[in-house]
């Protein structure tokens, strides 16, 4: 407790941090609550950053405070109310501008806390079409951006990249699985053609790679307390250049599944329909501004890829011998692979 209170003393905050509390059940950061002494004074959050997966922090930062700072001037310029409760706010260091700190070899970054919000985890034709709106709502707003992002975590969503490590995995076959799962490399080489096309259009200059979330997801906005109103898009930490089909398929893969991705009985998955078209309707109410018609077709592709890339990467993973995904048992990758491709096959049903 000591040291955390330690590291949130670093920070220009506006009050005297005086009790850090473990909050959410993220995955990837470890994250604080700071309490502040004085009753007038705005609560914190407090931010480990997992830098084994975002391994440049100082770029990782510069691209948030870039896309906040953009995001500020925009709802100042349209006189949103209350700003402070729709940006997040990212605290520089007493004596710094920097936004993170080093701290025996851990990195550390503080926001203030938006108070009054929560964050919900049911997908329903309706939290999906206000999530369309929103993610192509943040899109359209940093259509603009003044400079580039960074890949905060490099090549990530590029397709070619995902088949060349199955394809490296299917060579070195180093835990001896290759023979079972041969029927599955052979389905996946023969789409390969078809989900890498949209590398070959921007290579070809035909479309173009635009900042986005790249994980969109219904718990990653936050609604007011009062109202339900979506107040900010939050965990900016994969804000990066990339495909407008990355957030759109991306979405779609886990909310409108109908089972779990690791689904044991492959056969029951079916891609929900309601969610799909209420999350769709929300997107080209929002992104419809600014989408060039070359990604306007790619959106049904989209939800295709995503389902694909994710059983390239599991049954990479499979074939390695489960080195990145954790695993509840042996044969746990291989169980998520078939049920992505279950999926994969389902959105091909359902859109045919």
């Amino acid at each position: 407790m000591k040291q955390l209170l330690d590291i949130a003393a670093m920070f220009a905050t506006e009050g005297t941090p005086a009790e850090v509390l473990p909050m959410g059940e993220g995955l990837i950061n470890d994250t604080y609550r700071v309490k502040t002494a004085e009753p007038t004074a705005p609560d914190y959050v407090l931010q480990r950053i997992n830098h084994n997966i975002f391994t440049d922090v100082p770029a990782l930062q510069r691209n948030i405070e870039m896309v906040t700072n953009h995001l500020r001037e925009k709802h100042l310029a349209d006189n949103t109310p209350d700003i402070d409760r729709h940006v997040l706010q990212f605290i520089p260091l007493k004596g710094d501008n920097r936004t993170w700190v080093e701290v025996d070899g851990q990195f550390w970054r503080m926001s203030r806390m938006i108070e009054r919000s929560h964050t919900v985890a049911r997908v329903t034709p309706e939290t999906a079409r206000l999530t369309g709106a929103t993610f192509g709502r943040f899109q359209a707003m940093l259509i603009d951006l003044p400079e580039p992002l960074t890949e905060s975590i490099p090549r990530f969503h590029d397709m070619n990249y995902r088949l060349q490590q199955l394809r490296d995995a299917v060579a070195a076959d180093r835990a001896g699985r290759l023979a079972e799962v041969a029927d599955m490399v052979e389905y996946i080489e023969s789409r390969a053609e078809e989900m890498t096309a949209p590398e070959r259009l921007h290579a070809a200059g035909l479309l173009p790679k635009r900042p986005c979330h790249c994980d969109t997801k219904v718990n990653n906005m936050l609604f007011d307390n009062d109202t339900d109103d979506v107040l900010a898009v939050i965990d900016l930490d994969t804000v990066m250049p990339s495909f407008v089909s990355s957030d759109y398929g991306d979405f779609l893969r886990t909310a409108a599944s109908t089972r779990p991705e690791d689904e044991p009985e492959a056969e029951l998955i079916d891609f929900d329909m309601d969610v799909y078209h209420a999350f769709t309707e929300g997107y080209l109410s929002t992104a419809g501004v600014f989408l060039t018609q070359a990604e306007r077709d790619l959106l049904p592709l989209a939800a295709k890829m995503f389902p694909y890339m994710q059983a390239v990467r599991f049954l990479a993973d499979y074939l390695n011998g489960d080195t990145y995904y954790k695993i509840a048992y042996p044969t746990h990758n291989l169980v998520r692979t078939r049920a992505q491709l279950a999926l994969l096959r389902a959105v091909d049903r359902r859109l045919a």
